[in-house]
């Protein structure tokens, strides 16, 4: 799909979209739960479709509400299937592959698009420690895994992703790990786990989080039958409201609702930078209000939070002066090499972008030109670019641009409602 966006002046109020850390870490907890879920303002980005699907292919049963929440039925892990595939979900085939090897049945995993690219030679060094047989494609997938899965004192690198661990979390928790502990070296996006700790402990599992570095299983906690349903409210997205704050910052005044101030997500983050820089933007615990201003370049540690890469990028090509973002070398492993991505798309429209080691110096100079440019079929450059285009002189076409669906399907509506022309 193509779309071309014009230079564009936004007013008025947007929601933000659900959030795909949040509603995938529910749809697990809600499989691993003996008993019914209602998960109220769900996703429906390709991500969270992909997580509703292997839950169903693990024994659950979602029903969808009148009132738009989910109603998901679960006693357990029950495969009733052989195969699952995660889609393009990065999150998701690290996290349901330790609950997956939870079983005693041959699993097959599988997975699409940039996802068959992605290293997952993780599963192959430690699941084998946990008992579970593992047979990978050179450390890509698919991966063919036997449990079940016995939790034990083990030691893994958090350096690559935070997303191991929040699988292996869920799957000791569900198997009934007590007295063990989850050691952990160069633990990367800290945010992302206490996003974990803190759903898991909504659905009755603790964890004792030791300064990031060990996670201690105590007791196997016993949990008596409910009343009712468990509920659970996924959280407005950070990830894709950080590109609805950049449009703000850069074309209008208007209000994002739904994005909670007190939020563990890592994405977050990203006020510290609009401060930094210097945006007209006032917040409340739910409701942040952004608009023009003029803008100075900042630096800013994306290191726990690399997703935030693509929207900073956009904000500093509106910043005069060279705007300095550390932690490049988180961004290998995307739906594209973003570092280079955003180097190359960005030269299109005019704003020069320098890699130096684990640093990105944009040269920020507030005019933008519109171009012809390419998602790379990833979601959050084809946002990246299409936010940068709002204030560019001339249109901006981006090629492969139905790749938002991924995370938020309703981007171009949502910033078409703000006043953005969108064709």
């Amino acid at each position: 799909m193509q779309v071309r966006i014009k230079p564009s002046t936004l007013h008025g109020a947007i929601q933000a979209p659900a959030s795909k850390s949040s509603m995938q870490r529910a749809c697990a907890a809600a499989l691993l739960r003996n008993g019914d879920t209602i998960i109220e303002n769900p996703g429906h980005a390709n991500d969270d479709r992909a997580a509703l699907t292997v839950i169903e292919a693990l024994g659950a049963v979602v029903h969808q509400k009148d009132d738009g929440s989910l109603l998901i039925c679960s006693h357990g892990l029950h495969p009733t299937a052989q195969t699952v595939n995660c889609g393009e979900s990065g999150l998701g085939i690290r996290m349901f592959a330790p609950i997956i090897a939870l079983s005693n049945q041959d699993m097959l995993i599988r997975g699409e698009g940039s996802l068959l690219g992605r290293p997952m030679d993780f599963f192959d060094t430690v699941l084998p420690d946990l008992g579970v047989q593992v047979v990978s494609n050179n450390g890509r997938l698919p991966l063919k895994i036997r449990g079940p899965l016995k939790p034990a004192d083990i030691e893994i690198d958090g350096s690559l992703s935070s997303q191991f661990l929040t699988g292996l979390l869920m799957a000791y928790a569900a198997a009934g790990a007590s007295k063990v502990t989850i050691s952990v070296k160069d633990l990367k996006s800290k945010p992302y786990i206490d996003l974990t700790l803190q759903v898991m402990e909504h659905f009755g599992w603790k964890v004792e989080n030791r300064g990031y570095r060990e996670f201690y299983f105590g007791e196997a906690p016993s949990f008596p039958p409910g009343d009712g349903p468990l509920h659970y409210k996924v959280e407005g997205d950070w990830s894709g409201g950080a590109f609805l704050l950049v449009a703000g910052a850069i074309a209008g005044n208007i209000r994002i609702k739904g994005l909670d101030t007190a939020s563990t997500q890592a994405d977050k983050a990203m006020l510290m930078a609009l401060n930094r820089c210097g945006a007209a933007m006032t917040t409340e615990k739910t409701e942040i209000s952004i608009g023009p201003s003029s803008l100075r370049c900042f630096e800013f540690d994306a290191t726990d939070c690399p997703d935030l890469f693509p929207p900073l990028a956009a904000l500093a090509a509106y910043c005069k002066g060279t705007t300095v973002i550390r932690g490049v070398g988180r961004l290998a492993h995307k739906e594209s090499n973003r570092a280079l991505t955003l180097q190359e798309e960005f030269r299109k429209m005019g704003t020069d972008i320098e890699l130096r080691a684990d640093e990105m110096h944009i040269h920020g100079t507030g005019r933008l030109s519109g171009a012809e440019v390419h998602s790379r079929h990833d979601h959050r450059i084809a946002m990246a670019c299409a936010v940068a285009a709002l204030g560019a002189t001339g249109d901006t076409i981006i090629e492969e641009a139905q790749a938002v669906s991924k995370s938020y399907p309703d981007f171009y509506q949502d910033i078409a409602a703000l006043g953005a022309v969108v064709e």
